[in-house]
């Protein structure tokens, strides 16, 4: 692995998990959202450009996942491009153009390092012509790895029916894309028609910064407030992004490192808890199925 990757550090999972915690650090739980899977594309992208897939070591695939009898015959001998994402989608692109699509959902984690044995975790491993590994892994096995050609891509109803990227659209924008709507707030921004790669946490935290209620009417949301929103979800999303993503259950970079975004938690995760804006006792409503914290204080309801 290149070694001039700043902080980077490979670590066992057991190791990664009590070192993290021993630092007194909160890990939460969830989906990776965009600030992950574009902090894990990244990582991939410096190290993994330019090396070949020499053999396929280990194959337990998960049952989204495309057929080993398809997948496997693709993969040996292709060179890596790129490594990008669109949504909340890792794409590593090969010479030949073929695409691996992963989709990491709750557990899933995809890992450039060195060579180790398979745990029963563990879904494929991917030997490089550099001596490195690459792994995807699923605890829960809801993720999944597919290959598509650049037509089967673009023909893909995820992505075909993916809203705009958050940080590629302007504030203004992405606010007229809510400011007309009857559904609550917090429901829109979870679409992902609407716009890409918010989930839960990023949800909730940008609606307090912008000192929304989850549960207000898009149409009840005036145009200023509406790009004060995205203005603010953009800056949390960057932030996050810098701060290698929020550490989520079993979420780590490409290089098996934790983030530390959840470290600046206002409210995910902290109903009951006092607000520390204002002192107020953070509260729980269920919007979309799922649960939203927010301040009574700073996020009025105002319909």
């Amino acid at each position: 692995m290149n070694a001039g990757r700043g902080l980077f550090v490979v670590l066992s999972r057991w190791a990664h998990r009590h070192a993290f915690l021993s630092l007194g650090f909160r890990v939460v739980r969830g989906m990776p959202e965009l600030p992950e899977v574009e902090v894990i594309a990244r990582g991939l992208h410096s190290s993994l450009v330019g090396l070949r897939i020499t053999s396929v070591e280990h194959v337990d695939l998960t049952r989204l996942s495309e057929p080993a009898d398809s997948l496997l015959p693709k993969l040996v001998g292709k060179t890596v491009k790129r490594a990008y994402r669109r949504a909340k989608v890792l794409l590593i692109e090969m010479d030949d153009a073929l695409t691996l699509a992963f989709h990491l959902k709750m557990t899933g984690r995809v890992v450039h390092g060195p060579t180790r044995d398979a745990d029963k975790h563990d879904r494929l491993f991917l030997a490089l012509d550099d001596g490195s590994l690459l792994s995807f892994s699923d605890m829960r096995k809801f993720g999944y790895v597919r290959s598509f050609t650049p037509e089967e891509l673009e023909d893909w109803d995820l992505l075909k029916k993916a809203g705009p990227e958050p940080l590629e659209a302007s504030a203004t924008a992405l606010a007229k894309r809510v400011v007309d709507r009857k559904g609550r707030i917090k429901a829109l921004l979870l679409d992902q028609s609407v716009v890409v790669g918010v989930g839960n946490i990023y949800a909730d935290e940008v609606l307090f910064r912008a000192g929304i209620h989850p549960e207000t009417r898009g149409h009840r949301i005036s145009t200023v407030k509406a790009r004060k929103l995205f203005s603010e979800l953009q800056s949390v999303l960057r932030q996050a992004i810098a701060e290698n993503g929020s550490s989520i259950r079993d979420y780590v970079n490409a290089d098996g490192d934790a983030g530390a975004f959840q470290n600046n938690f206002n409210v995910y995760g902290k109903k009951g808890e006092p607000c520390g804006a204002c002192g107020s006792t953070l509260r729980a409503v269920k919007v979309a199925g799922r649960t939203s914290t927010f301040c009574p204080k700073c996020q009025p309801k105002r319909g």
